[in-house]
């Protein structure tokens, strides 16, 4: 298993800061939390259950066999970064008030 690979795991226990996974028979990882999603994720159990299965790509393996595992690599929520908002009036109403503002500021005496 290397760097980039493209994986199904099994999720088999979830903690505050992580989620374990085993890979195959033999191969235990861990989906950090900063690797579930690029939102905010207040509890991790919210994306997963125990005994679900799930697309990852591996971030590294250590000397000792530890496996770094990544969930939103391969499961991009892809989210609109603007909203695209039209004005239906524009400027018109405060044209067409400002005349009744001011008629009625002179009116209770403003100058």
């Amino acid at each position: 298993m290397n760097k980039g690979d493209l994986v199904k795991g099994r999720i088999t226990g979830i903690k505050s800061y992580g989620a374990f996974v085993k890979i195959g028979d033999e191969v235990d990882g861990l989906i950090h939390i900063s690797e579930v999603s690029d939102g905010f994720v207040r509890r991790i159990d919210d994306f997963f259950k125990v005994g679900d299965i799930v697309d990852l790509e591996v971030l590294g393996v250590t000397e000792e066999g530890k496996v770094s595992l990544s969930y939103k690599r391969t499961n991009r929520v892809h989210r609109k970064k603007y909203l695209n908002i039209t004005l239906k009036t524009g400027f018109k109403p405060l044209g067409e008030m400002l005349p009744v503002w001011i008629a009625r500021h002179r009116k209770d005496g403003g100058e």
